[in-house]
């Protein structure tokens, strides 16, 4: 439910990164990985998502960018379409670590099942906060693939939140012989899911989805191949959507995406439903065109 508290100064988003990991499916089509998020979490508590969270300081340090393989940091910021390329790079480092605190999939050259205990335990201490990205890229002497990640979009929460992120959306390959799994700690359960299978589960009432997850896999349901959908993100700057809060005063909240009467961005950022509208306790897509 959105708190809606009209002489509250709006909060500065916080930067976060979010992870999309696909696979090939067995019977054709592909899977992406989805996290369930702890009831009571503070933020998108029940909902299921993909795996991420916000940029830590740590995440900036230059010294990651001498082990990152396949881009500098000028070259995260024009993948990202920005212009701080500290940041930009950070981004990329807060992406990884968080799919591996998250899902247990670590986006890196030098990842060896032969050291799935010491990787087990590098991500516990991330977990924790006693260890960072860097640290253990050193001790295992890992190289974090910056070049595995493809910008897909960027998601600014609306105004009216009290607790506000800037999360660039990322796609990557799940890679070969890692397993991915909740953390158990944030999340409480984790699973592969069609993009089709995801949206049918959260029509029929099986799962939640917060808006910016369902209209992003309404846009990878429009590709046949987890390869198809990267190629198409690689063609394009990463669009920003910022949802408007419109309350019509009969209880059924808007929010407005690009695209939409009620927004300010008349060019949609992807095809499908330009806005949600909040109905007995459930977002439902709408088109207000």
């Amino acid at each position: 439910m959105i708190e809606v508290d009209p002489k509250r100064a709006p909060a500065e988003p916080r930067d976060a990164a979010t992870v999309l990991v696909l696979r090939d499916a067995a019977g054709g089509g592909f899977e992406v990985f989805m996290v369930r998020r702890h009831g009571k979490s503070g933020f998108m508590a029940g909902a299921h998502v993909f795996p991420g969270g916000k940029l830590d300081d740590a995440d900036r340090d230059p010294a990651l960018l001498t082990r990152a393989l396949g881009r500098s940091a000028e070259e995260c910021a024009a993948a990202l379409g920005e212009d701080d390329a500290p940041t930009a790079a950070g981004l990329f480092a807060a992406a990884i670590r968080e799919t591996f605190e998250e899902a247990g999939v670590l986006l890196a050259e030098g990842v060896e099942p032969a050291e799935r205990p010491a990787l087990h335990a590098a991500r516990e201490a991330l977990q924790r906060g006693e260890r960072t990205l860097l640290s253990v890229a050193e001790e295992l002497d890992l190289r974090p693939r910056f070049d595995a990640l493809v910008p897909q979009a960027r998601w600014i929460t609306p105004v009216v939140e009290p607790r506000r992120y800037d999360t660039r959306f990322f796609l990557a390959d799940a890679p070969p012989a890692q397993e991915a799994a909740h953390d158990r700690r944030e999340t409480t359960a984790g699973e592969w899911l069609g993009p089709g299978a995801a949206l049918d589960a959260e029509r029929e009432g099986r799962i939640s989805l917060p808006p910016p997850t369902y209209r992003t896999l309404q846009w990878l349901a429009e590709f046949d191949t987890a390869d198809a959908a990267l190629a198409a993100a690689r063609e394009r700057t990463p669009p920003t959507l910022q949802p408007v809060f419109h309350d019509p005063g009969d209880g059924a909240f808007v929010l407005a995406l690009p695209g939409d009467p009620l927004h300010p961005v008349s060019e949609p950022a992807f095809a499908g439903p330009t806005r949600f509208v909040l109905e007995k306790g459930r977002w439902w897509a709408r088109d207000g065109r």
